[in-house]
């Protein structure tokens, strides 16, 4: 109890007495260090028993079985969402109070999380600093390379529920799930009709704006629907 006690102490006075001897971070427990090091061996030792990725920590792991099993802890006191960590629910609150509390300091863009403006940043400095090691084609932000990588190993970890289709990224799950629901969450403002996609929103609004971003490569003639630029096409 008295080791217990002491441990805790340091979450108040900041004290971090355990230092990495390979990189000089410092943490206030032992335990933390060890986890740390596995950044630096790339040591994995927990591994999921249904897919089979590993993980250095154990609350990896843990997070990591919810995409397999659906479970979403953690519920939005306001509208009720459920999220499957702690931090995605902390960081949805912020939509509803509006808080964007980190800003960029080159163009005065605001964020509602620290990592969002760090991968922000990149944007001005055109820095890529995460390559895959497959075919060495270089990303702003880790999770490109995830994603990226998916194309090599073909993997699709994001199932749909309803009918079993899969896909490598949660948002085109996310997104192929209005087909079952018949949901349109994206609306046009200026005439009201809806769409599956923020892209096709996008799109669509140049109807209204007059702008002409599809252009026929073989006339030069301009439309503001990529479907009006795909019927014009027939004509050559």
């Amino acid at each position: 109890m008295r080791v217990n006690l002491a441990k805790h102490k340091l979450t108040h006075t900041g004290e971090k007495p355990y230092q990495c001897d390979i990189c000089d971070k410092s943490f206030a427990r032992r335990s933390a260090v060890t986890v740390h090091k596995r950044i630096h061996t790339g040591d994995k030792p927990y591994h999921c028993d249904i897919c089979g990725k590993s993980f250095s920590n154990c609350s990896g792991l843990t997070c990591h079985r919810r995409i397999h099993t659906g479970e979403k802890p953690y519920h939005c006191d306001i509208c009720g969402k459920s999220f499957s960590m702690k931090f995605n629910l902390d960081t949805h609150r912020l939509t509803h109070t509006g808080e964007k509390p980190y800003q960029c300091d080159i163009c005065g863009k605001s964020f509602s999380r620290d990592g969002n403006l760090a991968a922000h940043k990149v944007i001005h400095t055109g820095e890529k600093p995460f390559q895959c090691d497959i075919c060495g084609k270089s990303f702003t932000h880790k999770s490109g390379v995830i994603v990226h990588k998916r194309t090599h190993t073909g993997e699709k970890p994001y199932q749909c529920d309803i009918c079993d289709k899969s896909f490598s990224q949660s948002g085109d799950l996310s997104t192929h799930r209005f087909i079952h629901t018949g949901e349109k969450p994206y609306n046009c403002d200026i005439c009201s009709k809806s769409f599956t996609q923020k892209g096709h929103l996008s799109r669509h609004k140049g109807i209204h704006s007059g702008v002409k971003s599809h252009h026929c490569d073989t006339c030069g003639e301009s439309f503001s629907e990529i479907d009006h630029l795909t019927t014009h096409r027939l004509i050559h």
